[in-house]
């Protein structure tokens, strides 16, 4: 019995990530077909009716990758709160900070197949609605935006954060 490490042979994947000659620059111009290698069936079962709001009940997908993206707050690349008392600003920052960890990622809109989010005060779902029917079609300009399950809490992490989404994407 040896007491290294084989998991190279268990796993032959993990030989290809610690290889320097297979791995991969991490910063590489990546084309369409690349970028987009990921399918994402994105509909509407009859059997559930109508969405009650700007998203879609289900998302199929076939991907190679998947990105999951923590929270995104109103904070900036300094860590200062934008926005602070003021939800339809926070929402905007929000959603820059979304697009931002997708293309760090090399991902977009289009990638994007589940949101979840949170928002302090049921009073704010207004304004939530009004923004995703404002941004949403120029975000998802085919239509088809993913599904979003929100929810309310009592607070996040920080007292001045009003709003908050978790995305889940496939590359």
């Amino acid at each position: 019995m040896s007491h290294g490490s084989n998991s190279a042979g268990i796993y032959p994947f993990v030989a290809v990530a610690f290889s320097p000659k297979l791995r991969a620059h991490p910063f590489r111009i990546v084309k369409y077909e690349e970028f987009m290698s990921a399918e994402l069936n994105i509909y509407n079962p009859e059997e559930l009716g109508p969405p009650m709001g700007q998203y879609t009940h289900v998302t199929r997908v076939k991907a190679n990758e998947f990105l999951f993206i923590a929270g995104m707050l109103s904070g900036d690349s300094s860590g200062n709160v934008i926005g602070d008392g003021d939800f339809d600003a926070q929402t905007r920052q929000v959603f820059r900070n979304v697009e931002a960890a997708l293309k760090s990622a090399g991902a977009s809109w289009a990638n994007v197949v589940q949101f979840t989010t949170y928002l302090v005060h049921s009073q704010d779902i207004p304004k939530f609605m009004a923004f995703r029917q404002r941004e949403f079609p120029k975000m998802f300009p085919n239509g088809k935006y993913p599904p979003n399950t929100l929810l309310i809490v009592d607070r996040l992490v920080k007292e001045q954060f009003l709003v908050e989404v978790q995305t889940i994407a496939a590359v």
